[in-house]
């Protein structure tokens, strides 16, 4: 059964930049007690330029969509985040080229984007990073068939608050080793609103 057609992903690519928009301040004081303090306005910035490149684009296919969304990350997006959201949605777009998007298909490729996100920013799994709620997104299409999207979600804020009783060892977060317990990972958040949205417009189908 196909999960994702080109339709459903313009619309998830809108969907992010809505959360992206909406919780730009709540990203940004994440990320101003453990990073840069930019992660808010990049995301919603990224994401802006995504939906205008969408909107002037026409796609025949799914990989089509995520790689102009894959290229316009890395192009307009500051920081660490641009060339790792952009790699993920790249490494999605590979995997899905020329394939209609089943739940099997569709794993694959949020695998090939987690060893891409992996390989990308030398992460592995509880290094309080964006890496850990992908992982979590990866396992849960593990499953054989998934009856309730919703279980994604829940299982992703789950991790997102793991996050918050690790040190950091990557980014400039690293640099605060303890300091950096008690506080939630920018990139992890993001990450949450990706798969939050994208739940929202797989249902919108059901």
């Amino acid at each position: 059964m196909i999960i994702l057609t080109v339709e459903q992903t313009i619309q998830w690519m809108k969907e992010i930049h809505k959360r992206m928009e909406v919780n730009k301040e709540q990203l940004t004081t994440l990320d101003q007690a453990i990073g840069d303090g930019d992660h808010g306005i990049n995301m919603e910035r990224g994401f802006a330029e995504v939906v205008d490149k969408i909107n002037n684009t026409d796609y025949d296919t799914v990989a089509d969509v995520l790689k102009s969304a894959a290229m316009t990350l890395t192009a307009k997006v500051g920081g660490a985040s641009g060339p790792l959201y952009g790699t993920a949605f790249l490494k999605m777009a590979t995997a899905l080229q020329d394939k209609e998007v089943n739940q099997q298909n569709f794993k694959v490729a949020i695998d090939e984007a987690l060893e891409g996100i992996k390989m990308r920013g030398k992460a592995e799994f509880g290094e309080k990073t964006m890496y850990d709620v992908w992982y979590q997104a990866a396992a849960f299409l593990d499953s054989e068939k998934v009856e309730d999207w919703q279980e994604l979600i829940e299982a992703c804020q789950a991790t997102i608050e793991d996050t918050r009783a690790l040190i950091a060892t990557k980014g400039r977060a690293s640099y605060l080793k303890e300091r950096a317990i008690g506080h939630v990972d920018p990139g992890s958040m993001s990450s949450f609103y990706m798969f939050e949205a994208l739940v929202s417009v797989l249902e919108l189908e059901v």
